[in-house]
Parts: C-alpha cells; sequence; structure tokens
C-alpha cells in the first residue's frame, strides 16, 4: 500500500501557492495568464520533448508524474526482517510454507514474483537470473522516464524563449499601433516566466525525486531477490543476514539474530 509523500506534496504545492500568492500581492492574477503563452510553452515542450523520445515513454513519464506524490510503506531494513524470517520459517518447515504468505502480496509484486519462483522449485542461480532481468528492465524504464522529465526541464525555458522572439517580432512589426503593443510585450514576457515556472518548480524537482524512488525501490527489491534466492538454496539465515547488511546502509542494517 502506498501513502502520500508529504515532502513531494508540500514541496509542490507550496511552491506554486508562494507563486501565486506573490502574483496576487502585487497585482492581478488574471494579468498573468496569457493563452498564446501558455499553448506555446506547454504544447511547445510536449510536442519537442517527443520528438526525442516515443509517445509511448512520454504518456508513461506522465503517469509515473502521478506516482512520485506517492511513497511506499514498506522500508528496506523492515523488508530484510520479513525475508530473515520467511528464511528461518522456511529453513525448519521447507519452502511450500511460503504458498500461505504470498497470497497476502499484491499479484504484481516483485516479493510475491521473487517467492514465486522458488515455490515453483527454479534453482537458486535462475531465480537470480530471471530476477535480475526484470529489475533490469525496471531501472531502464524509470532512467527513460526521469530523462523525458529531464528533457522538458530543458525544453521549457527555450519554448519562452522562442516566445519572448516571437513577441518581441510583433511588438517591433506594428509599432505604429500602440493597441498591439501591450499583447506583444505580455507574450514576450509570460513566456518567459512560464518556462522558468516548469523547468525549476516542475520538471526537474519531480525528475530527482523520481530518480531517487528508483533508487529505493531497487534497494527493496534487490532485498527481496537475495532473499528469495537465499531460501531456495536453504542457506543459514545468519548467512542471509550478513548479506542484507551488505545492501543496506549503515542506518538501516538489520540484526535480526542479535
Amino acid at each position: 500500500m502506498n501513502r502520500f509523500d508529504l515532502a513531494t506534496v508540500l514541496g509542490l504545492f507550496g511552491s506554486f501557492a508562494l507563486v501565486t500568492g506573490a502574483v496576487l500581492l502585487g497585482g492581478s492574477l488574471a494579468s498573468f495568464f496569457n493563452l498564446p503563452s501558455v499553448l506555446l510553452v506547454l504544447g511547445g515542450t510536449f510536442l519537442v520533448t517527443t520528438i526525442s523520445f516515443s509517445l509511448s515513454e512520454v504518456i508513461r513519464a506522465q503517469k509515473l508524474i502521478v506516482g512520485t506524490l506517492f511513497t511506499k510503506n514498506l522500508s528496506p531494513d523492515f523488508a530484510a526482517y520479513s525475508m530473515l524470517e520467511l528464511a528461518d520459517k522456511c529453513r525448519g518447515k521447507g519452502v511450500l510454507h511460503l504458498q500461505n504468505y504470498i497470497q497476502m502480496l499484491e499479484e504484481d509484486s516483485f516479493q510475491r514474483k521473487s517467492l514465486q519462483l522458488v515455490i515453483d522449485g527454479l534453482p537458486a542461480e535462475e531465480v537470480n537470473r530471471i530476477l535480475q532481468n526484470d529489475l533490469n528492465g525496471m531501472i531502464a524504464r524509470h532512467n527513460t522516464s526521469s530523462g523525458v522529465l529531464r528533457k522538458a526541464a530543458e525544453v521549457a525555458p527555450a519554448m519562452g524563449l522562442i516566445g519572448t522572439l516571437v513577441g518581441l517580432v510583433q511588438m517591433l512589426g506594428n509599432l505604429n499601433d500602440p493597441s498591439t503593443i501591450g499583447p506583444a510585450m505580455a507574450v514576450a514576457l509570460l513566456t518567459t516566466f512560464y518556462g522558468a515556472v516548469l523547468a525549476n518548480m516542475f520538471f526537474n524537482p519531480l525528475a530527482s525525486k523520481l530518480e531517487r524512488n528508483s533508487a529505493e525501490e531497487v534497494l527493496l527489491n534487490r532485498v527481496f531477490m537475495l532473499g528469495a534466492a537465499s531460501i531456495g538454496r536453504q542457506e543459514n539465515p545468519r548467512r542471509l543476514e550478513m548479506l542484507l547488511n551488505t545492501l543496506l546502509p549503515p542506518a538501516s542494517r538489520v540484526q535480526y539474530y542479535s
């Protein structure tokens, strides 16, 4: 089960609230909205980013943006303790004891798949190979999605600069008509504003959070993978504890048999 990531929610919505508050204190919010500027920056950023990736990769990145607002309840040290407990029980009762446990896990969870491979009787080396391939695929997908966000962060200010140039050309081409100077100047300034906000307050921070979440998920899955292989080999759980502690950071290391 996932829960809201307070840091992401607070930082994202709080930063936009501060910008909105500054705009309202200094004038009207409507003066900071210009439809041509919005279309140029948002639409241009999406389309130009799509040039560098496939459409499916860009769409998948949009879905993962929503995923950054949530965090997993399961921590790596808790996962390590759960695998050690399973290894301890399976050493005495056999791997078929896992059947009752995996029914409580989500269908698509990495832990369930790793334990199911052990129950199916696959050799530990093959379990490791299959799970490592799955893990490599997940890492590649996450890297692509964070790359989409990084590229969007590069493109957004560039689209803002293009909008600024468009607005200046329109303004200089119609200096004889004072009524066109204001709208042209609004396009020139607001596109730069929109591009800077999107890049520095949305795309770059979310790309960093996605990379951080991906690293945490990789660590969690490595714990499951190491535990499943150890259970499959019917090793002493004390050895599994030592191996898990080589993966975990010092603050999260486990002492199951202490």
